[in-house]
């Protein structure tokens, strides 16, 4: 199997490939590229043809869905990234999974199977259909979690929830009514399995849903400062990395 690399990130790009090689020392990697620029170059003239590519959301001069914009890109994608707020758009364009970063070897061995068990439903010569069927997958989200707190079970929807947030190791759900309830997953995981166009990943302990956002303030050049309802303990700011993406996600 042929597979493109496209990564910003020399280490991450080679651990990527150290990864795939794991899996099967079979996969010859055709080259690993940083930016949308030599993408686009790339594929006007490539040396081989890829079965596969592994794309980072953010290249080194633009997000990778400007390569789309410039050319027909006609081959299934994998994408890598350490955003989850991408997934609805990556989506559109020939995605056959969305994995956050750091990638782990079951993740990756999950993504490519997948990928060949589609592969397998459809004739060699019969992308055209391949990539319509790709085009026509829909993450599931969940719309509630089931919750244990002593020997208590019960259910939670997730309308009824205002934000999730990490305390030491511990993952919470606060409820719109306050109820601050410990769950079974991690903030990444969640990030997964919750709606993005209606959750955000704010920073590394918070994934908040839209109607939870009170106020927000410009605390800095590279900060914005969250009041979010029920109030939290602590401070919530988005960092410079994810203003953009925040503010185009408040914009939808």
């Amino acid at each position: 199997m042929n597979v493109l690399i496209i990564e910003d990130e020399d280490l991450t790009a080679e651990r990527l490939e150290h990864l795939l090689h794991r899996y099967d020392p079979a996969i010859r990697v055709l080259d690993k590229i940083p930016s949308v620029k030599e993408a686009v170059r790339w594929f006007q003239n490539p040396s081989a043809t890829p079965d596969l590519v592994f794309m980072d959301i953010h290249l080194e001069d633009d997000l990778c869905f400007r390569i789309f914009e410039q050319i027909n890109l006609q081959v299934p994608i994998i994408f890598t990234t350490a955003f989850d707020e991408y997934m609805i758009q990556a989506f559109k364009v020939n995605s056959i999974d969305y994995l956050l970063k750091p990638v782990n070897a079951d993740g990756l061995a999950a993504a490519i199977e997948k990928y060949k068990s589609m592969k397998r439903q459809f004739s060699k010569t019969d992308l055209d259909t391949l990539l319509q069927a790709i085009g026509q997958q829909k993450p599931e989200y969940k719309t509630r979690f089931m919750i244990t707190v002593g020997t208590r079970i019960r259910t939670i929807e997730v309308a009824e929830i205002a934000y999730f947030f990490s305390e030491e190791k511990v993952t919470f759900l606060v409820t719109n009514d306050n109820q601050r309830l410990p769950i079974d997953y991690s903030l990444d995981k969640l990030a997964t399995m919750v709606n993005p166009d209606e959750f955000f990943r704010a920073n590394r302990q918070f994934l908040l849903s839209l109607p939870s956002i009170k106020n927000i303030h410009t605390y800095s050049q590279s900060k914005l400062k969250l009041d979010l309802t029920p109030a939290p303990k602590q401070e919530v700011f988005i960092g410079k990395e994810k203003i953009t993406p925040f503010k185009d996600w408040l914009d939808k």
